[in-house]
């Protein structure tokens, strides 16, 4: 099958003939007649079915298979931070199915409140005013929303290649194109501008900050009327894209000066993935708004929102979300406990430590092997990007898929995005000693696809 670059943008394809070769090779003949199931009963679509392999449990920084396996799981869907089957979080939760399993809209009760409280206190500035929602595209939705309504404006400017969500108006204002391609027309007024990148700029060498991006950006703002807000990445966890602080300074700048919003898309990223609660931390900045979700729910329950300034509470009379399961008794109650347990356990600063690791670590086999063009690390999200030459950059995007399917037979298991970055999402909870044994796994794979 024709395989389209935009279809590795957000993550491996399933429909190559590498995913096909690993599993007729590794998995067992059970386990095949499982997937061909699951085939048969779900929609097909990219990325995910027909799937990759069958889970029975998760645990730690593990996955265990159908037929036995142990993966470390440096994926996660980034709702991993506190590690799958998390027994503090699983023990709130099941105190509250006890106490208050659903909690009807229109009704609050003591842990809404009280997880509304902490996300306000660790929000920095007037941050003051939170929404909560089933899913982080459905808070995408609720800050759209919320723009327009704030502001009377209805266009807004994003970037392409960001990915804020798989609704219509989601992947109207997001850039991939495995979203985006033959949807027919999407929601008016999402305009896009370039993004920020690091190692493939769109204006080259000559853009090492991404000002010419921001230059592009004033240029839309003062030719394009009804623009009621700007919604970004802080960093795009697909392949790690990290702004200097410099970026997002100016942005802030433009933004106030222009009159529009800052919208700041945080759901794979906040909740201490980068070392800091909030990415805009890294920044000295204040969003307008800030969206999150992903992890707030421990791994075990969907839950997302946002947090608002509170000169934005204007929408008395309209409903941004009322949803059925807005204010969720149950995932309230483990988002304040996956909160409380990175409090705990120091998990920010450990993702800190580990992104001085990783970094280091990352930058020596960068020094070892050609083939790795780019190393990006923060926190706990790192991106190495494999190149067939480093003069042209060109992408091994064979090869790259190649390199996971071998660590994933050495019990490691991460995404290819964008067809040849390796990007890596470890659960907070991983130790050095973990960091390290999955760093040879990729060393070593890296060495037998591409033989110096």
């Amino acid at each position: 099958m024709d395989i389209k670059p935009y279809q590795r943008s957000e993550g491996d394809i399933n429909l190559s003939a590498e995913r096909e070769q690993w599993q007729e090779t590794n998995l067992s003949r059970h386990t095949r007649e499982v997937l061909e199931e699951d085939s048969r009963y779900f929609l097909h679509q990219s990325m995910s079915t027909p799937c990759l392999n069958v889970i029975t449990n998760a645990e730690g920084i593990y996955l265990e298979d159908l037929d036995g396996r142990k993966y470390m799981d440096f994926h996660g869907n980034s709702v991993h931070q506190v590690g799958h089957k998390n027994s503090y979080v699983i023990d709130a939760v099941k105190k509250q199915l006890d106490e208050l399993p659903f909690l009807p809209r229109r009704y609050t009760s003591p842990v809404a409140v009280q997880l509304a409280r902490k996300l306000v206190e660790l929000a920095p500035g007037d941050l003051n005013k939170v929404l909560f929602t089933p899913g982080g595209t459905s808070a995408i939705g609720i800050a759209m929303k919320l723009v327009r309504k704030a502001t009377g404006n209805f266009k807004t400017i994003s970037t392409w290649d960001s990915f804020h969500g798989a609704s219509l108006d989601a992947i109207s204002i997001g850039g991939e194109g495995v979203f985006r391609n033959h949807m027919g027309p999407l929601l008016p007024g999402t305009e896009h501008m370039m993004p920020y990148n690091s190692y493939r700029s769109f204006y080259g060498d000559s853009d090492p900050d991404g000002s010419k991006t921001l230059d592009y950006l004033e240029y839309m703002l003062k030719r394009e009327a009804d623009v009621g807000a700007v919604i970004m990445e802080p960093v795009r966890s697909t392949d790690v894209q990290i702004p200097p602080k410099a970026y997002f300074q100016r942005l802030r700048q433009i933004c106030d000066q222009s009159g529009v919003l800052l919208v700041l898309d945080e759901i794979p990223t906040a909740l201490g993935r980068t070392g800091k609660m909030f990415v805009h931390e890294h920044y000295d900045i204040v969003p307008d708004i800030v969206v999150i979700g992903k992890g707030l729910g421990g791994g075990l329950f969907p839950m997302a929102g946002i947090i608002a300034r509170e000169g934005l509470d204007v929408a008395h009379d309209i409903s941004l979300g009322h949803y059925t399961h807005e204010k969720s008794s149950v995932g309230c109650a483990a988002a304040l406990a996956t909160i409380e347990y990175i409090e705990q356990h120091g998990l920010l600063e450990h993702a800190e430590r580990m992104g001085v690791y990783l970094e280091r670590e990352l930058m020596a086999m960068m020094n070892r092997h050609e083939v790795i063009g780019d190393v990006r690390v923060i926190g706990m999200l790192a991106a190495i990007e494999l190149v067939t030459d480093r003069q042209t950059k060109k992408e091994a995007v064979e090869g790259a898929e190649k390199v996971m399917y071998r660590c994933m037979e050495m019990g490691l298991s991460f995404k290819v995005s964008n067809g040849n970055v390796l990007t890596l999402v470890p659960p907070l909870i991983t130790t050095q000693e973990q960091l390290q044994h999955a760093l040879q796994c990729i060393e070593t794979a890296i060495s037998q696809v591409f033989p110096q």
